[in-house]
């Protein structure tokens, strides 16, 4: 009997140890504009990200923390290819599907990612452009590829050079020890959908805890009416696509035709 109890109060003890949650702090965080209008003029946006880092009793009061904030647009299948000069021009002879990755990320943070964690930690939460997971079609097999691979590198770096994919090791400010900010800045060319905002706080190299948000990035006016209809109604679409290019052609025919 003694014994049964004994094992009673132990399995109490425990869960009520693993009922205490893991950290002592908790974020708070926020975006300036949860909604992006694209409008025909669109050249670009910033939006602010801000937030804090709320303690409670038990925290030590000199602790300092790091942050990485990854950005992920919507997601889709994208294929890069590799092109080699033969007979004096250049084909493609080779290519690789990525699958249902993200049309635009971006990783910020306060220190460079190899001073906030170590090695494991970062493949573990996926710190940096160099972890995030980008699926690939290899043959038959659906894997992700060491950072070195030719193809994510290719992709990595167009993706780079149209500003969709960015990283940077000093883009979160820390205003005050626990009040940060950091700009997302998103081209012109940015996809339309949802983004999540993904913000992960660490201490003497350790995850403590994260946050997530979002904000969504919509067509407005003209175009989001040509969107909808071609999203909507292909066909008929493609029928005044060709329509207006037929007219377009034959008005310009008459406007500079020689006498």
């Amino acid at each position: 009997m003694r014994a049964g109890a004994a094992f009673a109060i132990s399995v109490l003890l425990l869960a009520a140890a693993t009922a205490q949650p893991a950290h002592a702090e908790k974020l708070i965080v926020s975006v300036s504009n949860h909604r992006v209008t694209v409008t025909p003029n669109y050249s670009g946006e910033e939006l602010v990200l801000f937030g804090s880092v709320e303690k409670d009793a038990g925290t030590p009061a000199n602790r300092s923390y790091n942050l990485v904030v990854t950005v992920a647009g919507p997601r889709a299948d994208m294929v890069t290819r590799r092109k080699e000069r033969k007979f004096g021009i250049w084909i493609n002879t080779d290519s690789r599907q990525f699958l249902q990755v993200p049309a635009y990320l971006a990783i910020f943070s306060n220190r460079p990612i190899d001073a906030i964690a170590s090695p494991e930690v970062q493949r573990r939460q996926q710190l940096g452009m160099n972890n995030v997971v980008l699926t690939q079609r290899v043959g038959t097999d659906y894997a992700d590829v060491v950072p070195s691979d030719p193809f994510r590198a290719a992709f990595v770096r167009l993706r780079m050079e149209h500003g969709l994919y960015r990283e940077s090791s000093s883009a979160v400010t820390f205003l005050t020890p626990t009040l940060f900010r950091t700009g997302i800045t998103l081209p012109a060319e940015v996809p339309i959908g949802t983004y999540t905002v993904d913000i992960k706080l660490f201490a003497d190299g350790q995850f403590v805890t994260r946050a997530e948000t979002a904000f969504e990035i919509v067509k407005v006016g003209f175009e989001q009416f040509v969107a909808t209809n071609a999203r909507q109604h292909g066909f008929v679409y493609g029928l005044a696509t060709i329509a207006m290019a037929l007219m377009t052609g034959w008005m310009a025919s008459i406007v500079f035709k020689k006498d």
